[in-house]
């Protein structure tokens, strides 16, 4: 990384001051009484409540013996389970209530959360201390209490010039300094190659014919999402997303799938058309990809330009957001040049097959959770551009929640939807990628500096501990 990287990426800890929201969480100064911290010998199950994305209050203190009333306050359904046991309450819809009855659980701190994927990565965790019924119990939990599990009601509570709430207020100042700095750290990791990454382009070998042939091995391996969080991703050749294939319209292709996962497989090609046969659904369309087995599927690609993708189609609910999805690009994506759009001049010379092409695959479920081409903040790869340098990303949604993608201040032209150019392209800051879109944005460098790049559903960006999540950075140099 140059001299000048390194200056800008320095002063990023300053430009994210901007960026960064109110967070949630802190300790209660008071409870009301019955609620979470409230006394020890109070009678009656102790009542919980569920938002988008939140579990109130953020530290719930239980006798020995209780149980909790749990209340949806949300528009969507939610639950609420103890981590690393078969306790879990049914999925409530907004407005309703259940209990779940927690007498079998011996005093002890344990962690609540939202069993609903992608729920507990979007911040629906929780404290929850079991005590032995003693009010002396019950006082000692609340004393140990930290910032990690803490939400709105409790933050709203708090006297600023009060010592506890300056205490509270230093520790969410440097947990979210703490971020910045691995952010920082992984980005130069990223300079010197020595992170993981997904989305690298697979060569093809060529056959006497012309034929492209693609050879695919899908595999459980160890991930790494986030510093320190390794988990058991679900690849194509060892990468999430994996491997992007690049072909030409009109041109032949063949795809050999090695299975050495524990189930049956099969790869649909979305966006991309193909043959009856080679569409990939089985049992509809072909026959399971058994364990251990090979299956090569065969066609000719479409004549025009394309933007798609390939994951799993059996069982998709676990392969594709645990890390079977990939990008499949079909030529160069149409760019209308010489045009004015949003008071943004395109140059009549801009060649898409010139750029930088960024893509930008987002995931919101499964072990890999919330992401952005399979990392999370603080290990996602910044983006970096000259000034007045112009560049592509590729949206492509592999999760299962809609993402508003905002880029800070940069001009951004939307060029193409799910492949197909727009015959009126326009500009935007905020781009809705539902599950299973494509775009393609054409963006100019103009600004320089560390521009904030995340999604805008905040609960997906920063969580008690500081940034996380669907967070990158655009540097420009």
């Amino acid at each position: 990384m140059s001299p000048a990287s390194q200056t800008m990426l320095s002063r990023f800890a300053v430009v994210t001051s901007i960026f960064a929201l109110i967070m949630v969480g802190v300790v209660a100064a008071t409870r009301p009484e019955g609620g979470g911290g409230g006394s020890a010998a109070a009678a009656g199950p102790v009542p919980v409540a569920l938002s988008e994305f939140e579990i109130s209050p953020g530290t719930v203190t239980v006798p020995k013996g209780g149980s909790i009333s749990v209340t949806n306050n949300g528009s969507v359904a939610h639950n609420v389970g103890v981590t690393d046991t078969a306790l879990k309450s049914p999925d409530i819809n907004g407005g309703e209530s259940t209990s779940l009855d927690l007498s079998t659980l011996e005093p002890g701190t344990y962690e609540l959360y939202c069993a609903i994927s992608g729920h507990k990565e979007a911040g629906m965790t929780a404290t929850l201390i079991i005590t032995d019924g003693s009010a002396g119990s019950a006082e000692d939990a609340a004393a140990t209490e930290g910032t990690e599990h803490l939400g709105h009601d409790d933050v709203a509570t708090l006297d600023p010039s009060d010592a506890q709430a300056q205490r509270i207020n230093k520790e969410m100042e440097d947990s979210m300094s703490a971020g910045v700095q691995t952010f920082l750290e992984y980005a130069e990791k990223y300079a010197n190659g020595e992170v993981q990454v997904g989305n690298q382009k697979l060569e093809p070998e060529i056959e006497a014919d012309g034929t492209k042939v693609f050879n695919l091995t899908a595999a459980i391996t160890d991930w790494e999402v986030s510093p320190g969080k390794t988990v058991k991703a679900w690849t194509y050749n060892g990468q999430v997303p994996g491997p992007w294939i690049r072909v030409e319209p009109g041109d032949k292709v063949k795809l050999v799938l090695k299975n050495n996962l524990p189930i049956s497989t099969d790869i649909h090609w979305h966006g991309i058309d193909v043959p009856f046969e080679q569409d990939g659904v089985a049992p509809i369309t072909q026959d399971y990809i058994r364990p251990l087995d090979t299956y090569t599927y065969e066609f000719t690609v479409q004549n025009h330009p394309g933007m798609g993708m390939y994951h799993a189609h059996f069982h998709g609910q676990i392969a594709i957001v645990n890390g079977l999805f990939a990008m499949f690009q079909v030529g160069d994506v149409p760019l209308p040049t010489g045009r004015t759009v949003g008071n943004v001049e395109i140059p009549a010379d801009l060649n898409s097959g010139t750029l930088q092409e960024v893509p930008m695959v987002l995931n919101d479920a499964g072990v890999i959770g919330l992401s952005l081409n399979g990392k999370s903040f603080p290990a996602t790869q910044p983006i970096v551009a000259k000034k007045d340098e112009w560049f592509l990303i590729h949206f492509f949604n592999e999760g299962l929640q809609g993402h508003p993608m905002h880029l800070h201040r940069q001009p951004q032209i939307v060029v193409t939807k799910d492949g197909f150019p727009l015959d009126a392209p326009y500009r935007m800051d905020t781009l809705w990628v539902s599950p299973g879109e494509r775009y393609s944005v054409l963006v100019k460098a103009e600004d320089p500096g560390k521009w904030a790049f995340h999604c805008h559903i905040v609960s997906h960006a920063e969580s008690p501990e500081g940034l996380f999540g669907m967070v990158t950075v655009l540097i420009v140099e």
